[in-house]
């Protein structure tokens, strides 16, 4: 449905010196599929999201969506090309002397459909969201929460098949997010639109999209299923991004305990602190008690936790195990060919400089 290719874009700077926004960006998106873009502040992702629909113009580069290459297109081309990409906005953008109704009719009065067209169109989008009792409301009589649905239902009147949200619920309490992703993710099952979602939280991420591409410094240095992220992330930026979702750091009170109970081990045994990521399947075995009772080594679980993605169980523990030397390797390497993650961190507690075993 959206293939971005080769997509430099440069802002013009002070001095003459340009803004490289964008840097090489390939990027596609299925049809039908709900797609997240994460990344800092800076990270170039509304610069990306923008340059689907031509609202800022690539330097360099190809943008397809539906088979069209957008930047083949005129004006009247570009135009007809915008109404199948609709966009839900960060701060709402409705029209204060407009009503609910009124907003969401607004991109069809554009377009030159009658009244009775309009409102065949409008009235059932606003049962879709939810607003339909609120319809001859203001956006000054009602939440934050109720304004970025009537942004949703505008987005969705012209009948797009493509709908990016610009980091449509950073501006929304944690419940009201959930809502709207709800809804969201409704409309992505219901009407079959491809979505791609901006945010700079890894949890809006998880609740909704299937796949995430994770942007730093204009690049896409990271992509694939929101799951395999979160289970093996590669990158620094990636798993610093993971950290608000389920923390990477283990507390200093662990660490220290860790270190004065391996400085009394005997001779020939080993104590280590493994970082065990797991999901699916994997996460309903018990496949480190096994290993424990095999190898006979002790294991004391320091720090954990569980939580669900894209309904697949997903979690981290923290395990300190010791015994002789080679069963507590023997654990370790059990538990990788068992494809579960396991880093030691026995002596880096800094997610970015553990090993993996």
């Amino acid at each position: 449905m959206i293939e971005l290719t080769g997509i430099h874009l440069r802002y013009p700077g002070k001095g003459g010196a340009a803004l490289h926004a964008l840097r090489g960006i390939d990027l596609s998106i299925g049809a039908g599929e709900v797609f997240g873009i994460i990344g800092k502040s800076g990270a170039g992702k509304s610069s990306l999201v923008r340059t689907i629909n031509l609202l800022n113009r690539p330097t360099e580069g190809q943008v397809r969506v539906g088979g069209v290459d957008l930047m083949t297109l005129g004006a009247a081309g570009l135009r007809a090309a915008r109404r199948e990409i609709g966009m839900v906005f960060q701060h709402f953008n409705l029209l204060a002397a407009r009503t609910v109704y009124a907003n969401v009719a607004l991109p069809l009065e554009l377009q030159g459909l009658s009244g009775g067209a309009i409102r065949e169109r409008v009235m059932p989008l606003l049962e879709l969201v939810g607003l339909a009792p609120l319809a001859d409301r203001y956006p000054a009589q009602i939440s934050g929460g109720q304004k970025q649905r009537v942004g949703i239902a505008r987005a969705l009147a012209s009948r797009p098949k493509v709908l990016l949200s610009d980091e449509a619920t950073s501006a929304l309490d944690p419940e009201t997010t959930r809502a709207i992703l709800a809804l969201l993710q409704r409309i992505n099952r219901e009407l079959g639109l491809t979505i791609v979602l901006i945010a700079h939280q890894m949890q809006v991420i998880r609740q909704i999209a299937q796949r995430v591409a994770v942007m730093e410094a204009g690049r896409i240095v990271e992509q694939g299923t929101v799951l395999e992220v979160f289970t093996h992330p590669r990158q620094a930026i990636t798993r610093s991004l993971i950290e608000e979702v389920l923390p990477q750091r283990l507390p200093e009170g662990v660490l220290a305990h860790v270190a004065a109970r391996r400085a009394t081990l005997p001779p020939g045994h080993d104590g280590r602190l493994l970082r065990l990521t797991y999901a699916g399947e994997r996460a309903e075995q018990p496949l480190l008690s096994r290993l424990i009772r095999v190898h006979g080594v002790d294991a004391n679980i320091l720090h954990g936790q569980v939580d669900e993605i894209q309904g697949q169980a997903f979690g981290v523990l923290a395990v300190y195990v010791s015994g002789l030397a080679a069963s507590v390797q023997a654990v370790a390497a059990g538990l990788a060919e068992a494809e579960v993650q396991v880093r030691d961190v026995t002596q880096a507690p800094d997610p970015g400089d553990q090993a993996e075993v």
